[in-house]
């Protein structure tokens, strides 16, 4: 996928907001595949703001990389507030980041289960100290253009914590 003009735009946004209040950033990325974090990471001298991307593809990562509880994931599934919840804290826990974003969801085409739609995608942020925060989305299109919302709406959700945040 590559990145337009609104999505690089977005992104330097973003960094130069941490930047001013000295905040760091960590992703945890699923069905993104860590388009968040190469999105971040595609603007020269994000490395003063990104501290890391964690890609847990599988349900095993989420657990072994970002301390997700495998009863969460047995109980309300990958795709979930709650695994969503985990995956933003265990990132900002696991890390040396002041706010994390999450992603998990299904991109298609295929996935769908009753009750989990293709194009479903749960968010979350966390931040040290503070609630988290979760959203979720049905998102349209092909696997590209869910990804790519997906992507879009996890900016907005870490610009959103970086507006809320102390200065480190």
């Amino acid at each position: 996928m590559g990145f337009d003009a609104e999505l690089i735009d977005r992104a330097s946004a973003l960094l130069a907001a941490c930047r001013a209040k000295g905040l760091r950033i960590a992703t945890a990325e699923s069905c993104t595949g860590g388009l968040i974090a190469a999105a971040l990471t595609e603007i020269a001298g994000s490395s003063d703001v990104v501290d890391r991307g964690f890609v847990t593809y599988s349900n095993a990562a989420k657990t072994e990389m970002l301390g997700v509880p495998a009863e969460t994931i047995a109980e309300h599934g990958a795709v979930s507030r709650e695994a969503a919840i985990a995956m933003a804290e265990g990132a900002v826990s696991r890390s040396a980041a002041d706010i994390a974003v999450s992603v998990t969801g299904i991109a298609g085409p295929g996935g769908a289960t009753p009750g989990k739609p293709l194009g479903l995608v749960w968010l979350a942020g966390a931040q040290r100290n503070r609630q988290s925060r979760a959203e979720s989305h049905v998102f349209g299109g092909d696997r590209r253009a869910v990804r790519r919302q997906a992507v879009e709406r996890a900016l907005a959700l870490l610009s959103g914590l970086a507006a809320d945040a102390d200065p480190a």
